[in-house]
């Protein structure tokens, strides 16, 4: 049994982690802004969860939050804050507090916009690639950049860039690419992106690399 700290708990991919890691009986400390608004968390199946108020962004509550647990889960996003800002902001945060708090394993879930059409093309760089899309791709980018330059023992789940399916039920079923974008259908589901999240956790299999996520 592990002890894993969530940052974006409350979020439709963290929840998934949450239930996923609690379910295999890990310790899970679900770290939200405001806790008030996630009462559901707690109820979990399998270990106890333990729902704390923080900032992602904030060295010193990261390394407070993470303090004791074996790794990390980053699935955190913020929507009124330019991406660029809120990514760099929590990857150094990240960096800087995890290694505070002595916890070396970092799952982060990134966007699949990020991967390859072709060798060396990402997609958010092909011509027809919507701006806003672009921007917030980019957020990501940035946060990339920032845990390729750390020690961290990290690795990025991207998705495939589709809408992932919310009401999906878990199949434990899901593959692993490279850095390439994955087969869109069927669409990858919340549920079993959370499994691969928790797969990382348990047994570590890629590092300081992102890889696409995908049935």
């Amino acid at each position: 049994m592990s002890k894993i700290v969530v940052f974006g708990a409350g979020g439709r991919a963290g929840r998934r982690v949450v239930a996923e890691a609690a379910g295999r009986g890990h310790e899970v400390t679900a770290v939200v802004r405001d806790p008030a608004k996630y009462p559901a968390l707690v109820e979990s199946p399998g270990a106890r969860v333990r729902v704390v108020a923080g900032d992602v962004t904030d060295l010193g509550g990261v390394a407070e939050a993470a303090a004791g647990h074996d790794a990390a889960v980053q699935a955190a996003a913020r929507m009124d804050m330019p991406s660029e800002e809120f990514y760099t902001a929590a990857a150094r945060a990240l960096t800087g507090g995890l290694a505070r708090a002595g916890v070396s394993r970092l799952v982060a879930l990134g966007i699949g916009s990020l991967l390859e059409v072709s060798p060396g093309v990402r997609l958010v760089d092909t011509p027809d690639f919507p701006a806003d899309a672009r921007a917030f791709s980019l957020g990501h980018a940035a946060e990339l950049e920032v845990f390729e330059g750390a020690e961290l023992d990290w690795v990025v789940l991207a998705p495939p860039p589709v809408f992932l399916d919310e009401s999906a039920s878990r199949t434990g079923r899901y593959r692993i690419g490279g850095g390439q974008v994955p087969a869109l259908e069927p669409p990858l589901s919340f549920a079993d992106l959370a499994v691969a999240v928790v797969d990382e956790v348990e047994r570590p299999a890629h590092h300081r690399v992102q890889v696409a996520v995908s049935y």
